[in-house]
């Protein structure tokens, strides 16, 4: 292999992402917005994949009632993605989750049936989808999707997952979402971290919610 080549075959590995998240979570939705940030000022290549906070934390005690309520109701925005990308192509995941989360995170509507019905709507899928909120018919791929995200970091995790070139994290975990070349620079140590194997976390208490724009 040349040097030119190398070097090119490097280029591709660095920029390349995969991103699991649940519409419900907000931290996921600040690091969404984080990459897109990103994409603005680095060339990067990212993979938007679902995973459910609902199927995470099923059969697992001392969660309190109201987020045991969330997580029955949680399942139904992530199922209509999955069906979405069963039924028409890979494209509407990130369109349907910008939807979504713009809904629950910006607009702050807790209303999962409206929220799904408004980004069906504006992605331009037929209403009829939104039947599958309520069934089970793609538990199947949603699960595997799932599964594909959580076992590359470990099941006392949360979303978002983010792989990055391979090695995957429970985060970045942010608060704020950092634009132009601020993004950048995050991205770039995040990667350069990533490139350590036997690097596996920093964590400090949060002291503030995430702000979703």
């Amino acid at each position: 292999m040349t040097e030119s080549a190398n070097s090119n075959s490097e280029t591709a590995k660095t920029n390349s992402a995969d991103f699991w998240f649940d519409p419900l979570c907000p931290f996921a939705w600040a690091t969404s917005r984080w990459i897109g940030e990103v994409e603005k000022v680095r060339d990067i290549s990212v993979q938007w994949h679902v995973m459910s906070l609902s199927m995470l934390n099923a059969g697992r005690g001392g969660l309190s009632d109201d987020y045991e309520a969330l997580m029955k109701r949680g399942l139904g925005p992530v199922r209509v993605i999955t069906a979405a990308r069963e039924l028409h192509g890979a494209q509407y995941v990130k369109e349907l989750y910008d939807a979504m989360g713009t809904e629950i995170h910006v607009n702050g509507n807790q209303d999962y049936t409206e929220v799904i019905a408004k980004a069906l709507a504006q992605v331009g899928l037929e209403s009829d989808l939104q039947r599958f909120a309520a069934e089970d018919t793609y538990d199947g791929p949603l699960r595997a999707s799932h599964e594909s995200g959580i076992s590359l970091v470990g099941a006392d995790v949360g979303t978002p997952v983010v792989s990055f070139n391979g090695t995957a994290f429970f985060g970045p975990v942010i608060t704020r979402i950092p634009r132009g070349e601020d993004a950048g620079r995050l991205w770039d140590a995040t990667v350069t971290l990533a490139g350590f194997p036997y690097f596996f976390e920093l964590k400090r208490s949060r002291t503030e919610d995430p702000q979703a724009e």
